[in-house]
């Protein structure tokens, strides 16, 4: 991903973050030069200095079988606003568009076992919604066999990760304060998220 110097994320943790934030991601894979990609949630952790993410596919997705011995692509991206020419003083400007977004890299492994399964699955619930554990652990154990039959549970171990913050650090502070003062009047979620980003650069 193509990352300016100044649209850099501060420090690996705060990366981390964000993609724990927006944690539904787009998994990328080759098959005879062609892409394919997934959209799946992920937990983010980090074991031993190593950003590690898990996932499940459901087992009929043939892009569960394209996984191993080869690098994944995982990216993370939500929030997201077009910037108006509108908030430069200078008509010499064009419209842009301001996000975040994390490309993370690395080797699949899957996670064998009906006993790796279950625990992944129980962090995912405790992740995502935490009262819903109880219930399904009260589950008959059948069941849940059969619903852990039907995927396929995998960690991706990351060598690269690249996050780019695109919040207009290039423009000056009255370009940047109108674009947030803009931005936060909007009813559109996306164009708040990125103006409270924006004012956490200050």
């Amino acid at each position: 991903m193509y990352i300016p110097a100044f649209n850099q994320f501060p420090n690996q943790q705060e990366i981390i973050s964000f993609m724990q934030r927006y944690s539904f991601a787009t998994i990328i894979t080759v098959r005879d030069e062609i892409p394919e990609a997934t959209h799946l949630p992920f937990l983010v952790e980090l074991r031993d200095d190593k950003v590690v993410l898990l996932s499940h596919f459901a087992k009929a997705n043939p892009q569960a079988a394209q996984l191993l011995d080869k690098t994944v692509l995982v990216i993370f991206t939500e929030p997201h606003a077009y910037i108006s020419p509108a908030n430069y003083p200078k008509e010499t400007n064009v419209p842009t568009w301001n996000y975040i977004a994390v490309h993370a890299y690395g080797k699949a492994s899957l996670l064998s076992g009906e006993e790796q399964t279950a625990n992944l699955l129980s962090k995912t619930i405790s992740n995502y919604e935490v009262s819903y554990l109880q219930q399904w652990d009260n589950l008959a154990i059948e069941f849940k066999q059969k619903m852990m039959k039907g995927i396929v549970a995998f960690e991706i171990i990351v060598d690269d990760l690249q996050g780019k913050q695109k919040l207009s650090q290039n423009r000056t502070e009255e370009e940047r304060e109108n674009i947030i003062n803009s931005l936060s009047k909007s009813a559109d979620t996306h164009e708040i998220e990125i103006a409270n980003y924006m004012l956490k650069l200050k």
